[in-house]
C-alpha cells in the first residue's frame, strides 16, 4: 500500500514506516510531534488504484517528526565570464525535516 501525497508543493511517494525528507516545516513542529497531510493525490490499496480529482476524499497520511531540522548537502553555485575577470562563488545548504510515515488512511 502506498500513496502519492503533496507536502508543501512537492509530491512524495509515501509508504508505511518509511522516512521522508521534506522542506523545513518551521519551528512550530518539534521532534516527536504528529503531523497529518490530507492532500493525497493517488492511493494504491492492494492493487486497486484510486486517483483523486484533485485529491482522494477522506485519505490522509499520519507522520511523526523524527528530526525537525536537517541540513542537506552543500550546493556550490559558480559563475564565470571568460577573459573578463568575473568570478562569483556561492554556497547553499537547504534545510529539511525528517519525518517517518506512521499510518496511511485511504
Amino acid at each position: 500500500m502506498y500513496v502519492i501525497v503533496e507536502i508543501q508543493g512537492q509530491q512524495f511517494k509515501a509508504e508505511k514506516d518509511r522516512f521522508l525528507y521534506v522542506h523545513y516545516l518551521g519551528e512550530a513542529v518539534k521532534e516527536g510531534d504528529s503531523v497529518e497531510f490530507d492532500r493525497v493525490l493517488l492511493a494504491d490499496v492492494d492493487g486497486a488504484v484510486k486517483v483523486g480529482a484533485p485529491t482522494v476524499e477522506g485519505a490522509k497520511v499520519v507522520c511523526e517528526v523524527a528530526e525537525s531540522l536537517v541540513k542537506g548537502d552543500k550546493v556550490i553555485v559558480f559563475k564565470k565570464k571568460r577573459r573578463k575577470g568575473y568570478r562569483r562563488k556561492n554556497g547553499h545548504r537547504q534545510y529539511f525535516t525528517k519525518i517517518v510515515i506512521k499510518d496511511i488512511i485511504a
